[in-house]
Formats: structure tokens, C-alpha cells, sequence
């Protein structure tokens, strides 16, 4: 019924649409393109000259189903969950790689607070305490007393004292008003501990703060 070129291409989309999923970090928008793969290798399987290849068609069938299953889960589970505007920020810029239900679990454990021009957020040679994040303002980093940069929107306070242990290797105080989260350490290592997925996520952040950071 169709000509052999025309097969062809339509089995090279069905893998370029799969391979496509994998830049992709939305899991809903991951598995929509994996059903779209999935019916399209269908047709492709099913116009074969040779005849349907309906072990192929099946299997198919059965992964379609399966994304469409944890698609309508993922729908009703952000549905439930209610984002304040500043969480809602967060999740959307510095984790979008994080699930809802794992972003929920992330900023519960962590406390919002204000920094006023001139307070401390970490010192020099002290113990830190836990891992902040600056959700607005900017901060000064100094080092031995000398400015070394400036911090705002986004930006990690304390990571290399969270993953390494040890004191603050700079000294980070406010430049403005600031506001911030700030996780307890040992809160944050057990939930990541015990969530695999969300400690390779927060990999990912502290990566790509420490680009940020480099390039500024």
C-alpha cells in the first residue's frame, strides 16, 4: 500500500521522535513522545511488505498504554499539589528536573527567611550548618578578607561545605536585602539518601550553579 521509501521514513521517525524524548526532562511531555514513537512504529510494523509483524504491534501496544497509564497519574498528582508563587518560581528555573511530588519533598524540609544588608549567610573557617539558596537580593563572597565575586537570583550558598563536608571556605553576606531557603544538612542528606532520583537531580543544580558561577 506504501512504497518502501515512504516505510523508511516513517521508521526513521518513529526512532527520531524516541531519541528526541530523551532531551527532554518533563516526564509528561517524555512519555507523550513516547506514545507518539510507539504509534507510529505501529503503522510502520503493520504496512511491512511482508506482512504485519504483530509481535512487534502488540508489545507496542502494550508500552502506549503503560506511558498513558503514568501520564494520567503524573496529570492528578501535580493537580494535587499546590505551589505558592515563589515555590512555583523555584520549581520552573533552578528544578525543573525535579518531579512536582520530589520538588514538594525538597521544600518542605527547607525554611524561607530574610537577609538584611550587611548579615552573614556563611563564614569563613565556620561551620555552615546546611545548604542555602538565594531566591532574590545578591551577597558579596569574600575570601581572606578580599571580595573574590557577587552572588544573586539562583545562586547556591554553602555546596561545597554540603558535599564535602567541612567550614565555609568563603565568607557570604548580604549586598541587600535577601531572601532565601535554607535546608538543615543532615535533613537534606537523608531525604536525598533515600530518594536516588532526587540526588542525581541535585547533582545536576549544583552543576549547573557551579557553570553559573564560573562563567560570571
Amino acid at each position: 500500500m506504501f512504497s518502501l521509501t515512504f516505510l523508511d521514513f516513517i521508521g526513521h521517525a518513529s526512532f527520531l521522535i524516541t531519541a528526541l524524548s530523551f532531551y527532554v526532562r518533563d516526564m509528561m511531555v517524555l512519555r507523550a513522545l513516547a506514545i507518539v514513537s510507539g504509534l507510529i512504529g505501529m503503522a510502520y510494523n503493520y504496512w511491512l511488505p511482508a506482512g504485519p509483524l504483530w509481535l512487534v504491534i502488540f508489545w507496542l501496544s502494550v508500552f502506549i498504554a503503560i506511558n498513558l497509564i503514568r501520564i494520567v497519574g503524573i496529570f492528578f498528582e501535580r493537580r494535587a499539589i499546590d505551589f505558592s508563587e515563589e515555590e512555583a518560581e523555584l520549581h520552573e528555573t533552578v528544578f525543573s528536573n525535579f518531579s512536582s511530588v520530589e520538588f514538594r519533598k525538597l521544600i518542605r524540609i527547607g525554611e524561607w527567611r530574610q537577609a538584611e544588608t550587611g548579615e552573614f549567610l556563611t563564614k569563613q573557617g565556620e561551620l555552615v550548618g546546611g545548604l542555602k539558596l538565594l531566591f532574590n537580593g545578591e551577597v558579596q563572597v569574600e575570601r581572606d578578607d578580599a571580595e573574590i565575586g557577587r552572588a544573586r537570583d539562583g545562586a547556591m550558598i554553602g555546596e561545597i561545605s554540603f558535599i564535602q563536608g567541612g567550614t565555609a571556605t568563603a565568607t557570604v553576606s548580604a549586598a541587600q536585602p535577601c531572601r532565601y531557603v535554607s535546608w538543615s544538612g543532615d535533613q537534606l542528606r537523608g531525604l536525598l539518601r533515600r530518594n536516588p532520583s532526587m540526588d542525581i537531580a541535585m547533582k545536576h543544580v549544583f552543576s549547573v550553579d557551579l557553570m553559573r558561577k564560573l562563567t560570571a
